[in-house]
């Protein structure tokens, strides 16, 4: 440490605390007076120093006052938030439905024939034909998102120029709800009611409760959503292509699907939820209700 630092440090008293940082002296140029001496020595623009107030008092062996400002470090204020909801909700779609469908596929099957690769057969071509239907119901879906937002906006904007005073008093509406004041309704009112954009974005909004949808959403939906049903599929029918005995592969089958649910429904409860080991169970319930129902349906025809 250098010997002014080191000087200061020794003269604080118990109303400052000192530690190491690089921090630059806003006014490098001032002079600081050591207990009331007349021969002041200057401070380095980038002293290693910070001094911040431990007591109420301001008062230091400095003399006076301490007459330097210096910046004082803070943690910046960060808010972490999950915004992909929409591309984890079509992983979800896909993943379930992958890993839950074609594992109750396989189960069935296996109580109903001996050979494996009957099963991997059905398996797989239940994989491809469920990856391509969700895919496009995952299309379709945000297609309808996209149209469903376009058509309400035109009926906003419409009511907007032919019943302004009806629309301005549903913008009242709104925000008396939020709770602000009588008082400042009006003008605040005036001030949204003024741009015709900003008013029918605050309708969709806060009026319908609408989001302007992403037009290039319908593509990437059902890639993912069909993508996530093949990884998902692949991983119970996966026993059956390795091995021969169906009672083997299916007892494989059943350990590694159930463990792949936990683990989906553990990380998908982590994004989604404040309980993820509740969602790992949850999966894990739902594709082994599911797997079970199978099995015995085909073992019983």
């Amino acid at each position: 440490m250098p010997a002014r630092a080191a000087e200061v440090r020794r003269r604080l008293g118990s109303n400052y605390f000192v530690e190491r940082a690089a921090v630059t002296i806003v006014t490098p140029t001032k002079r600081v007076g050591l207990g009331g001496r007349r021969d002041f020595q200057p401070i380095d623009a980038t002293t290693h120093l910070v001094a911040g107030i431990a007591a109420g008092s301001r008062r230091t062996a400095f003399g006076p006052r301490l007459q330097e400002s210096v910046a004082m470090p803070q943690t910046p204020h960060v808010e972490k938030h999950f915004t992909a909801s929409d591309s984890v909700r079509d992983i979800v779609i896909g993943m379930a439905d992958g890993l839950t469908v074609p594992f109750a596929l396989a189960a069935g099957l296996s109580g109903a024939v001996s050979s494996s690769g009957i099963i991997v057969t059905a398996g797989l071509a239940e994989v491809a034909a469920g990856a391509i239907a969700m895919g496009l119901g995952g299309y379709l879906a945000a297609r309808t998102d996209v149209e469903h937002y376009h058509s309400e906006r035109v009926r906003e904007e419409r009511e907007a120029d032919e019943m302004p005073e009806q629309e301005a008093e549903e913008v009242a509406d709104v925000l008396r709800s939020y709770g602000l004041e009588a008082d400042h309704v009006e003008m605040v009112v005036r001030s949204i009611c003024a741009d015709k954009q900003r008013w029918v974005d605050f309708m969709m909004r806060f009026e319908l409760g609408l989001e302007a949808p992403d037009p290039k959403r319908a593509g990437r939906s059902a890639f993912t959503i069909a993508l996530s049903y093949v990884a998902g599929g692949l991983v119970p029918l996966a026993p059956y292509f390795v091995l021969k005995s169906v009672h083997s592969a299916l007892l494989v089958s059943v350990l590694v699907t159930l463990l792949a649910l936990f683990v989906f429904g553990y990380v998908k409860g982590r994004f989604t939820t404040a309980r993820p080991f509740r969602s790992a169970w949850q999966t894990v319930l739902v594709g082994g209700i599911a797997a079970t129902a199978a099995f015995i349906i085909a073992k019983s025809l």
